[in-house]
């Protein structure tokens, strides 16, 4: 077997005993406050980018490109991983987390303007985000790199991520949805690691947001405003 497994069973058995009493009140039922949508680059650590580590309040979903949408014979809809805690744990807050440097999105932007070639179950994947990109890969402004490009994307397809949330009949009103950039590549101005509000409720205007979230104001910032 190969070396790393054990390594990981030795890591949950530091978890286990220093979770062991954690898990009473969440044992028979949660209700998490939050839903969290997040690349599953193993260089964004969920959980923990957030500081939690409490059981039960946090429900994580991971696929690479954050994505909530899933694709069924009735056509595009809400992520049953996503849609889940929204019906039926009294979640009311969903957060879609990018990141820099994200390679779904530097994947999808290849594919768009050129072609790539990848297995099925990848190139699922990424013509999921490609419907939803298209747009945003034309109305790039020009004259950028190709990495300026695919972060300028990272924030478009959190965008287009609530967008579809915000206009789902499946999921409440009452739900607010916010998205974060997570930065580990020194692409926004703050600490390596920091997640960069985007995206609340649909809003993206920075000042708008800035006015209307003063609590968290200092931690609003996009690089594209389109």
């Amino acid at each position: 077997m190969h070396p790393v497994f054990t390594d990981l069973l030795a890591g949950n058995a530091a978890h286990a005993a220093a979770f062991a009493d954690r898990f009473d009140d969440v044992q028979d039922a949660q209700h998490p406050a939050a839903v969290t949508v997040c690349c599953s680059d193993s260089r964004v650590l969920q959980d923990h980018l957030f500081g939690n580590d409490e059981p039960g309040r946090l429900f994580s979903c991971g696929n690479i490109g954050n994505r909530v949408v899933q694709r069924t014979a009735e056509g595009e809809v809400v992520a049953g991983d996503v849609l889940y805690p929204l019906a039926h744990t009294g979640t009311n807050l969903a957060v879609v987390v990018g990141h820099t440097g994200c390679g779904a999105v530097t994947a999808t932007f290849d594919d768009l303007t050129g072609g790539i070639d990848e297995p099925p179950g990848i190139e699922h994947c990424i013509d999921l985000l490609g419907q939803h990109l298209v747009d945003g890969v034309e109305t790039l402004p020009e004259g950028l790199t190709r990495e300026r490009a695919v972060n300028h994307l990272v924030e478009y397809n959190v965008d287009r991520q609530i967008q579809f949330l915000l206009e789902s009949e499946e999921v409440a009103e009452t739900v607010d949805v916010a998205g974060v950039v997570y930065d580990f590549q020194d692409v926004y101005d703050g600490e390596r690691g920091e997640i960069h509000v985007v995206n609340v409720n649909g809003e993206r205007n920075v000042e708008t947001l800035r006015e209307t979230h003063p609590a968290f104001a200092d931690r609003i910032h996009r690089l594209w405003q389109y």
